[in-house]
């Protein structure tokens, strides 16, 4: 279709041409209902682009193309392919097993993600490149989620990323491309209307009927082309049809079905037969019309008509037109053209369409094609493609004949639902397993995924109760997984608990003391569970060893190795960083925590770094590197936005709370607090109320502080109590409450005395001090330094400075309070902790000297991601790692350099080396 008018539209497109071709890549989505364009825009860019000297490479979404795994973006990349060798090893091993080039785990999609940006900008180093993808709401969910990736990735590369898709009020699924730049097309002005309209119809047109054409039209071009070829002659001549209640692109729909139904019946079968075959092979289409006995001259009437030209391959006048065909066609003829297909369709080279073919081609119930599904559903769970696994199974389970048999299939369609995010589709599911017959076992797995959904959607409060439950009735069946699902519930009860909720963890540790045996050597989810319920039932001291244990078992690199392996790898060692927190093993901790974003990185597995990131940012905070925690919470927020996972603004609630900053604090807070709460996770509150307490203690509101701290110090977390107990302490004394600070420091020397570690007995000592008075409080002061100098956490080293210098001074020890308050206002101002820096300059004024103000850097000009970026270079790190490592492309990175040395006023890496940034 011709692109009349559009020139704001058209400029749209070429700017976006014109930055790739400046090495600025960006993406646009155009929106629209049918009709409206949207293709012809496409045609132009194409044409354009073609002129200025681009390669272009195109893929088409197509409904019955939703359940191949990554099949659109194989159609994109294979004309490519010739440069995936020029890939590092991971990503191309990722993007071959996605495309079933070769066997092996099923790769992270987001890892696929990260090989097709790199392949594209590799493509791209050779001349511009421009990728189209229309009917993109047509797309397979994978392909969808990695493009997506992608447009949200591109920065620098001489690449554009051009998509169409329906308004998202039409068919398709647009979720994975919320929040990319769009652009939507709206009907033709009446003057360009009625220019179409008069190019289409060569016959003097009446007023009146020109007229009516154009407002029922509604700005559409193709309902502007089509109307009139639709309707009679006579009606063209003085008069036209009534109007109509569908919208313009379903009565388009219905003109091609109507004019389709004119056509000799063996050409209408020849229509159904090519609307039915995705793939748009004429050998395909040929070899199937021979089975149904269509002659070739069958194309002839539908050529003629304008529905459909065929030559190597089978190309329809609009998606309208197929549509119509397959949805106008009789439930038999539908089962022919599909059995057709099947037998038309190598069953070696592409057994997963044959068998979705054959699928719809049986009428009732089928064991054979259900088998054929069930094997397609493994093949596309082994290329990482859960949703189509999930599609196929589900399939598989309606066509399965023997009830036991569907049962089963149903079950294990709703785990592959589940696993692919459509919880809804995965309920549905476990009501017609819940039919059964299903035998123990299955029954059990039954409640547990029933249990997980009800978390997974909810966070409810009814979620550990029926975890509980599935514990309970697995406890005979499957010791392993009943321990699991123990330790599941445990930890959605910790999560649950917090300010105002009933200490929900100790009801389910109590249960899951009840757990069954370990069935062999203990693993690393049976040493998680034994250490939480110990510690929750018999005390934090009782606990301590079996955490431990837990812990240091992750903490060896073989054992680690091996975990990360495992598909709940990288979560153990998540859980393990946070038993290390709880007992204050700070050494232990950061090894975990690395260790968990090292091996996230090295696998690819975008869905869990961002958690990862979380963690290492906070553990970077409390070691006082509040730029490279600065860098972290950038590159996870990027991340987070680039997969389309809600955001996590703990890191920036954290950081901005130790920065003193206190309008982003409290609007963080009360913005995670709000989403915590119609959540019921009770964990987000209280870490909330933890960042509040940092924030009103480095300004001295030491009431507000407190109160924060007490709400802390209720969750059943205990990292997050760990953490709050001294911000409680310091806030208690300093607000005149001596009983709130001498319960606090009870419970912090309890845990520290067991703990051991100099971390804890560090905050310990200081906190007592502060509760202190006379030559023992000063002992506790200087044992709270060294103690806290030994161990990583440096945030804690300075404030304990800074305390000791205020209660010096208030002794009229001068001298004294001026060397502890410099130290404590250096190391909280290089820091950047500006609320406690400014508490230890007012302090210093106190004592008649005055602070150095910190000597600016120059790196000061970078932003987080650049200063991340820069630090990796200095390591003598090339442009590819550095790219592998951020899930960025090497162009990329070359350009963020540029402005890097720019900033920095180099030239080169050896000088960015000597800066000493790493």
């Amino acid at each position: 279709m011709e692109l009349v008018g559009r020139r704001a539209e058209r400029q749209a497109v070429e700017r976006l041409l014109d930055e790739a071709r400046a090495g600025r890549s960006g993406s646009l989505t155009v929106l629209g209902e049918a009709g409206i364009g949207k293709t012809a825009l496409l045609e132009h860019a194409r044409s354009v682009a073609a002129r200025s000297g681009f390669r272009v490479e195109s893929a088409i979404g197509l409904p019955s193309e939703t359940q191949f795994a990554f099949g659109a973006l194989h159609q994109l990349c294979t004309p490519l392919l010739g440069l995936l060798d020029a890939l590092p090893e991971p990503q191309r091993i990722a993007l071959r097993t996605a495309f079933g080039q070769q066997s092996g785990a099923a790769p992270d999609r987001f890892l696929v993600g990260l090989a097709v940006l790199n392949l594209l900008s590799e493509v791209a180093e050779e001349r511009p490149l421009l990728c189209i993808v229309d009917d993109a709401h047509w797309l397979d969910e994978a392909s969808a989620q990695v493009l997506a990736f992608v447009a949200r990735r591109v920065a620098a590369e001489q690449l554009a990323l051009l998509l169409c898709a329906r308004d998202p009020t039409d068919d398709g699924d647009l979720r994975s491309l919320v929040g990319l730049p769009d652009l939507r097309l709206t009907g033709l002005p009446e003057s360009e209307a009625r220019a179409l309209l008069a190019f289409a119809v060569s016959t003097p047109l009446d007023e009146e009927v020109r007229d009516r054409v154009v407002a029922e039209a509604r700005g559409n071009p193709l309902a502007l082309l089509e109307l009139p070829r639709s309707a009679p002659p006579t009606q063209l001549a003085g008069g036209f049809e009534p109007p109509h209640a569908l919208s313009v692109p379903r009565r388009i729909e219905e003109m091609f079905r109507q004019r389709s139904r004119d056509l000799p019946s063996e050409t209408q079968l020849l229509l159904l037969l090519a609307a039915a075959d995705p793939t748009g092979d004429a050998a395909v289409l040929w070899r199937a019309a021979e089975t149904l006995g269509i002659e070739p001259e069958a194309a002839a009437p539908a050529e003629s008509a304008g529905l459909l030209e065929i030559d190597g391959w089978v190309r329809f006048r609009h998606p309208l037109v197929r549509s119509a065909v397959y949805r106008d066609c009789s439930a038999p003829d539908r089962r022919r053209v599909h059995g057709a297909l099947a037998a038309a369709t190598d069953p070696q080279s592409d057994p997963d369409r044959r068998a979705w073919h054959r699928a719809r081609s049986v009428l009732g119930a089928d064991e054979a094609a259900a088998a054929e599904l069930e094997s397609s559903a493994g093949r596309a769970r082994a290329r990482g493609g859960l949703a189509a696994a999930a599609a196929f199974l589900q399939q598989a389970a309606e066509l399965t004949p023997e009830p036991a048999r569907r049962a089963d299939r149903a079950l294990t369609a709703a785990h592959a639902k589940h696993a692919a995010g459509a919880s809804q589709a995965a309920s549905e599911l476990l009501t017609v397993a819940e039919a059964g017959p299903l035998d123990a076992l299955q029954v059990a797995r039954l409640e547990l995924l029933r249990a997980q959904i009800a978390f997974h959607r909810t966070h409810g409060s009814e979620a550990p109760g029926m975890l509980l439950d599935a514990a309970r009735t697995l406890a005979p069946l499957d010791a392993s997984l009943s321990r699991e699902t123990y330790l599941d519930a445990l930890n959605a009860a910790i999560m649950l608990g917090g300010p105002g909720h009933p200490r929900e963890a100790l009801r389910v540790a109590e249960a899951a003391r009840s757990a069954p045996p370990p069935p062999g050597p203990p693993t690393t989810a049976d040493l998680l569970l034994d250490g939480w319920v110990t510690t929750f039932t018999q005390g934090y001291e009782a606990g301590v060893p079996g955490l431990r244990r837990a812990a240091r078992a992750l903490g060896d690199e073989p054992s680690s190795l091996e975990v990360a392996t495992e598909p709940d790898g990288l979560r153990w060692l998540w859980l393990g960083s946070r038993v290390a927190v709880t007992l204050f093993d700070d050494d232990l901790a950061d090894r975990l925590i690395s260790r968990n974003v090292r091996l996230a990185r090295e696998a690819g597995a975008l869905a869990a770094l961002p958690v990862a990131l979380v963690n290492m940012c906070v553990n970077l905070l409390m070691q006082g590197d509040f730029a490279r925690a600065e860098e972290l919470a950038a590159e996870e927020a990027a991340i987070t936005t680039a997969i389309g996972a809600a955001p996590m603004p703990f890191t920036r609630l954290t950081l901005a709370a130790w920065r003193g900053r206190t309008a982003e604090t409290l609007g963080l807070r009360a913005a995670v607090a709000g989403s915590a709460e119609g959540r019921g996770t009770g964990t987000a509150v209280t870490w909330a109320e933890y960042a509040s307490a940092v924030l009103h203690n480095g300004l001295g509101d030491y009431r507000t502080a407190m109160d924060s701290a007490a709400l802390a110090c209720e969750s059943d977390e205990l990292p997050h109590s760990n953490f709050a107990l001294p911000e409680l302490v310091e806030a208690a004394v300093r607000a005149g409450r001596p009983a709130a600070a001498a319960a606090a420091l009870d419970m912090l020397e309890s845990r520290a005395g067991v703990s051991g570690t100099p971390w804890a007995r560090g905050i310990a000592a200081r906190s007592k001090a502060l509760t202190s008075t006379g030559a023992a409080s000063e002992e506790h002061y200087r044992d709270a330094i060294e103690l806290l100098g030994a161990c990583r956490i440096a945030t804690h080293l300075a404030r304990t400075h800074l305390v000791y210098g205020e209660w010096l001074r208030r002794e009229g020890r001068r001298q004294d309070a001026r060397q502890q308050l410099r130290t404590a206002h250096e190391m909280l101002s290089e820091m950047g902790a500006e609320a406690f820096a400014e508490r230890a300059a007012r302090e210093l004024r106190a004592t008649g000297e005055h602070p150095r103000k910190r000597s600016a850097q120059p790196t000061d000009a970078l932003t987080p991601h650049e200063l991340q970026i820069a630090r990796l270079v200095a390591t003598g790190a090339t442009s590819r790692e550095v790219a592998a490592e951020l899930f960025l492309s090497p162009r990329t990175i070359e350009a963020h350099l540029r402005n890097i040395f720019r900033k920095l006023g180099i030239t080169s890496r050896r000088q960015l080396k000597d800066l000493r940034l790493a």
